[in-house]
């Protein structure tokens, strides 16, 4: 399944970084990747909010460095939320 597929993320594992600073956020996106990574799921979700922009900055920083991440993209309907898809 390419990204450009997804329609609804609502049944795709989802991380909710909300009230997270970057530190602690980059901490639970790597646990998160590594996780899913093991479960075989190829589709995630991190949700990082929209606020200042600090969180979805650090995201995608760390999306595009792990080898484990083949595209991500900011999910069209929601601003909010960043749709990965995995290397399984």
């Amino acid at each position: 399944m390419e990204l450009k597929d997804v329609l609804f993320i609502e049944s795709f594992p989802n991380i909710d970084l909300h009230g997270l600073d970057r530190d602690t956020a980059r901490v639970y996106v790597l646990d998160f990747i590594r996780d899913n990574v093991k479960l075989k799921n190829e589709i995630v979700v991190i949700i990082h909010g929209i606020g200042s922009g600090i969180l979805k900055k650090t995201v995608h920083d760390i999306l595009s460095k792990s080898k484990y991440v083949i595209e991500y993209k900011t999910f069209y309907n929601n601003v909010g939320s960043t749709v990965v898809r995995l290397k399984i």
